[in-house]
């Protein structure tokens, strides 16, 4: 693993709960201080060297920041890594395509590029695949396994990326934006804001469950709740009104549009 932050640690603590051993992880983590708490907490071998890290390992993974990676490639370049052990290169990284990751790496190197998001760290994250050229079906699964220690795992091609970065890799944000504005309307209507983002967040949690356990859709979940003339089927009238399908709409396209962006310019 390299790289320490946050989704590095979450990553971590899920590969050790489904049952991984400490001796078959390595964090790569160059700040002494961040590298201590992660021995402190995980009793896992800790370095500040690619090189050392990488020997013998089976999964490489980038657990760094977009402008990190080029720095870790030419870390990798000089490693001893052995394309006999067909090990593979699993990048975190937004934005980074697999062919920028082949063109620094030997040739025929296995590379998967990975959209995660932050309800990883709670274990509940929704981690997108993509196969570079050199990866086969089993390698995919290997690393599909892996992340499903923090959530649940899709694959699509490598084209629909900058689409999935607009719908779960900054889907948080949009719900986080109505929990936000949600709990505002309640403090407006008398709520206190305690009591008010208590009843919005677990709405929010209880209405997710309810989707993903009964297998029922959105649209019939949302008609079993909205009686005719009641009070729900007020309260959407207004948010029809104000274009909100649109506005996610035009939200999301642009998600989709600065992704691509940052995709042309790192390349």
């Amino acid at each position: 693993m390299v790289g320490g932050g946050r989704i590095g640690e979450a990553l971590v603590a899920g590969l050790l709960e489904s049952g991984k051993a400490t001796k078959d992880l390595v964090v790569v983590e160059p700040v002494a201080a961040r590298a201590a708490q992660l021995a402190e907490r995980f009793k896992i071998r800790l370095t500040g060297s690619v090189a050392d890290a990488v020997v013998g390992a089976d999964i490489v993974v980038l657990a760094v920041k977009p402008g990190d990676v080029d720095s870790v490639l030419t870390d990798l370049s000089k490693a001893d890594l052995d394309t006999g052990r067909e090990q593979v290169l699993v990048s975190l990284a937004a934005g980074v395509t697999t062919a920028r990751l082949e063109s620094k790496l030997p040739a025929g190197f296995a590379v998967v590029r990975v959209m995660p998001n932050t309800p990883m760290l709670v274990g509940q994250g929704m981690s997108v695949l993509a196969a570079g050229r050199y990866t086969d079906a089993e390698q995919l699964e290997i690393v599909g396994e892996m992340l499903e220690a923090v959530g649940k795992v899709v694959t699509v091609p490598e084209a629909q990326m900058d689409a999935v970065t607009a719908v779960s890799g900054s889907g948080p944000a949009y719900f986080f934006l109505v929990v936000e504005a949600m709990i505002d309307a309640g403090v407006s209507l008398g709520l206190t804001r305690d009591v008010a983002s208590q009843l919005v967040v677990q709405t929010m949690i209880g209405s997710a469950a309810l989707l993903d356990e009964t297998g029922q859709s959105a649209v019939d979940l949302r008609a079993a709740v909205t009686s005719p003339a009641g009070t729900t089927a007020a309260a959407l009238r207004v948010l029809e009104r104000g274009a909100l399908r649109s506005a996610f709409t035009e939200a999301l396209h642009a998600s989709k549009q600065r992704s691509a962006e940052q995709g042309a310019s790192s390349e």
